[in-house]
C-alpha cells in the first residue's frame, strides 16, 4: 500500500512523497496559524511568476536573467519543505551564476527547466491535497451522500 500524505486519504507515490519534507512542511503550517494558505497562495502565484520568467529567459538565452527567479523559487521552496524543487532551482542559480563569469550561456540547464516545471506542478498537486478538505474528501463506491452510522440511536 502507497504512504500517505499527513492529514489525508488519498494515497501517493514513494517518488512524489519525498517531494516534501511533511513534517517540516506541518510544522510551518502550525507556526503560521491561518494565515499559511494565504502564504501558500502567494507560493504558488511568484512560482508561476518565476517559473515563466526562467523558461523565457532559457528561450532568450539570456543567463543574468535566470538568477534572480530561480533564487527566488529556491527560498520559497525551502520554506514549505519542497527540497528537491528547491535544488532543482539551486542548481539552476547557482549554474547561471557561473556562466556569467565566464560569458557563456548554460544550454545544459534545459532539462532542469524542464523537470523544475514538473517538480512544481506535482509539489503545489501534494500542498492542495494538504490543505484542501475538498480534495480529501474519498466518496464512497456506490453510495449517494453520507452514509450515516448512527441508524439505530433512539429505538427501543
Amino acid at each position: 500500500m502507497s504512504p500517505l500524505v499527513p492529514g489525508q486519504g488519498a494515497a501517493v507515490t514513494d517518488d512524489q512523497l519525498d517531494l516534501v519534507d511533511w513534517v517540516y512542511f506541518e510544522k510551518n503550517r502550525a507556526e503560521l496559524g491561518p494565515g499559511f494558505i494565504r502564504i501558500l497562495n502567494y507560493f504558488r502565484e511568484d512560482g508561476i511568476k518565476s517559473l515563466a520568467q526562467i523558461e523565457a529567459a532559457m528561450h532568450e538565452q539570456n543567463t543574468v536573467a535566470l538568477v534572480l527567479p530561480a533564487h527566488t523559487l529556491k527560498g520559497e521552496s525551502r520554506q514549505f519543505g519542497a527540497g528537491p524543487l528547491a535544488d532543482t532551482a539551486e542548481l539552476i542559480e547557482q549554474t547561471a551564476r557561473s556562466c556569467i563569469e565566464t560569458r557563456r550561456f548554460p544550454d545544459e540547464l534545459v532539462p532542469d527547466v524542464v523537470k523544475l516545471r514538473r517538480l512544481f506542478s506535482v509539489t503545489v498537486e501534494l500542498f492542495d491535497k494538504a490543505v484542501n478538505p475538498l480534495q480529501t474528501r474519498i466518496a464512497p463506491q456506490g453510495a449517494f451522500g453520507r452514509k450515516v452510522a448512527n441508524q439505530n440511536f433512539g429505538r427501543i
